[in-house]
């Protein structure tokens, strides 16, 4: 079975570029599907082309320009160790969920780009996840732990979740947050008249909170 399984890699070998890797995609799709752990997403990373990958319109995390240039020296020597976190929108038309940064990089730097040969190394998420909430809170969950977040980024994010009707235990629960924040990011919008109805703690004052909120960031430690 191997032998058989040789001599078809050295077939596939000989093939252009492009035609290699869209046979390559398709056979790991197909082992995939016979995978015991066919239900996450990292047991299949396929490689799109770069014109394919797409960046959110929600997305609050931001990195610096050291971290950025770090971020690009890191892929550059130790090459792409993550992969892009996406859903696919359409037929090979995908929007980023996770990886915004490493996707810049890839795009942008030439000499990395010219090494994955215009591909960025993506995994999709699992269909029952691609609903705009569901994906708002998969792209909140994996910057929360690493990335910095602008207030008013993440304030338009509860908004947006909220006015799609999740409650806020749901909004609690999904993008790591206590009430009191929740309450803290509604305030800073200006719709608390919103939350009226809501069970917050009273232990916010807006008057206070919007003294110097233009200097508040949600930091973490940086990794993308």
């Amino acid at each position: 079975m191997f032998d058989k399984f040789k001599g078809m890699l050295s077939k596939i070998e000989k093939l252009p570029i492009d035609e290699k890797i869209h046979v390559i995609n398709e056979m790991r799709a197909l082992i995939h599907e016979i995978s015991p752990f066919k239900d996450q997403p990292i047991d299949f990373v396929r490689w799109i082309s770069n014109k394919n990958v797409k960046g959110n319109t929600y997305n609050p995390n931001s990195v610096a320009p050291p971290e950025m240039q770090l971020l690009e020296c890191s892929i550059d020597e130790d090459g792409y160790t993550q992969p892009i976190v996406s859903w696919e929108k359409d037929k090979n038309d995908f929007e980023i969920v996770d990886g915004f940064h490493r996707h810049r990089v890839g795009k942008e730097c030439e000499d990395i780009a010219e090494k994955i040969h215009g591909y960025l190394p993506l995994t999709v998420i699992n269909d029952s996840q691609t609903g705009v909430g569901d994906r708002m809170a998969a792209t909140i969950r994996h910057n929360r732990a690493r990335g910095k977040h602008s207030v008013d980024s993440m304030s338009d994010i509860v908004i947006e979740l909220k006015s799609r009707n999740r409650s806020n235990a749901w909004i609690a629960k999904h993008l790591g947050m206590d009430v009191d924040e929740i309450l803290r990011l509604t305030q800073i919008s200006g719709l608390t008249d919103m939350f009226a109805d809501d069970d917050f703690t009273d232990s916010w004052d807006i008057g206070v909170f919007e003294e110097g909120v233009d200097d508040i960031v949600l930091e973490e430690e940086i990794n993308d």
